[in-house]
């Protein structure tokens, strides 16, 4: 899955190209608020422009279910991107996103244009990868580039079915670095190897700790998955999140650790609150000592302390998953507290996408980490060891 063939291997001059963008972006009343997804599809958008590439965009946005939804068009997308690039992006405006308008347009178009398809998930099909709407969106083009590493663990028309009818489909910049940092990190790591796993449940990133395991040298885990960690040694955890359900497995990963000689890290102290709410009363117990009534909403002071000494000599970090609930202030501490210690150390640091990847913007360290992923599930998919539907359907080299 590492060895694809990308932009850099494929000559566009004159040739239609579809471009399968990540313009999953946040808008409010028509305002794109957040533009991180646009901007960072520009160094791809821009090599294909220069080589003499007609560039025919699409993407998702949101959740249209199968049907036109006026305020999920990607019309906006159309106008930020004409003033990112300098140059016209022109929009084909087709409920069916393959209709009269984006065919006239690919019809007309001359080396370096850039026109951008309606929402793909207009298409009912798009979620199902339907043969019919993969042959119309082949139909468009000689050669496929898939830039959108957000998807890549989805099976979707228009990053797999169109690739089983067009003889050329590379990846771009975005999917390559993606693929470097991720494939590395879990399968080439420059050792010692630590990776932090927080966020709320233990079943969601079962796999992950499992694969992980066979790659670390120091696994920590923090945030609300802690907690079933902790109950699984007898501990008592209060009301805080608990999936009684993943006890065993607790253990059993517990012990798989030891077995392997992976020094595995839970929080030795917790900050909690008698409420969920930023102005509940808060303490802060050490382990065991939570009571009945009170939930752990952040790590402590001590565990802050243990987590960053854990990764002064890391050579390689993953992160995926915040501490606590960093949205309100009183519980942002222990997030902020791995962010700082990750801008300081002289190792490739990897945010696994998702909510890591928003607290690291938000908290302002974004520019001191070595990568910061555009796909939440897509690269937990990845940490997990699975093969992406979106990485696999490209040449390979």
């Amino acid at each position: 899955m590492l060895k694809k063939k990308s932009v850099d291997d494929i000559n566009v001059k004159g040739k239609k190209v579809l471009v399968r963008c990540d313009f999953n972006v946040p808008l409010q009343d028509g305002k794109i608020t957040d533009e991180n997804r646009l901007v960072a599809a520009l160094p791809t958008l821009k090599k294909l422009i220069a080589d003499g590439g007609k560039l025919i965009l699409c993407s998702h946005l949101g959740k249209p279910k199968g049907e036109p939804k006026p305020e999920l068009s990607l019309a906006p997308v159309a106008a930020r991107l004409s003033e990112l690039l300098g140059q016209e992006v022109k929009f084909a405006a087709d409920d069916n996103v393959v209709g009269p308008n984006a065919k006239a347009a690919a019809d007309a178009m001359q080396d370096g244009d850039v026109i951008l398809l309606q929402n793909t998930r207009y298409r009912a099909e798009e979620t199902k990868n339907g043969e019919e709407f993969s042959k119309e969106l082949a139909g468009l083009c000689d050669v496929f580039v898939n830039d959108a590493f957000g998807t890549a663990h989805r099976a979707h028309c228009s990053n797999v079915g169109v690739t089983q009818f067009v003889d050329t489909a590379v990846v771009g910049y975005l999917m390559q670095k993606e693929i470097d940092f991720l494939g590395n990190a879990v399968n080439n790591p420059e050792r010692p190897m630590v990776a932090i796993l927080g966020g709320a449940k233990v079943s969601s990133k079962i796999s992950v700790i499992n694969n992980l395991l066979d790659k670390v040298d120091t696994l920590i885990i923090g945030g609300g998955m802690a907690y079933t960690f902790m109950k699984a040694l007898g501990e008592e955890v209060g009301d805080s999140l608990l999936e009684a359900d993943y006890l065993d497995y607790a253990k059993e990963m517990m012990d798989k650790a030891k077995e392997k000689g992976v020094n595995l890290l839970i929080p030795v102290d917790t900050v909690v609150a008698d409420d969920f709410s930023n102005d509940a009363n808060i303490k802060t117990v050490e382990r065991g000592g939570i009571e009945a009534g009170w939930q752990g909403l952040d790590i402590g002071p001590k565990t802050r302390a243990l987590f960053a000494d854990a990764l002064k000599d890391a050579k390689t970090v993953v992160w995926n998953g915040p501490m606590g609930c960093f949205e309100m202030p009183n519980f942002a501490a222990g997030t902020v507290a791995v962010a700082e210690a990750l801008a300081e150390i002289d190792a490739t640091t990897i945010i696994g996408g998702g909510d890591s990847a928003a607290a690291v913007n938000q908290l302002g360290f974004g520019d001191k980490m070595t990568h910061i992923s555009t796909g939440g599930g897509a690269s937990l998919e990845f940490l997990e060891g699975k093969e992406l539907p979106g990485v696999a359907a490209a040449n390979d080299k």
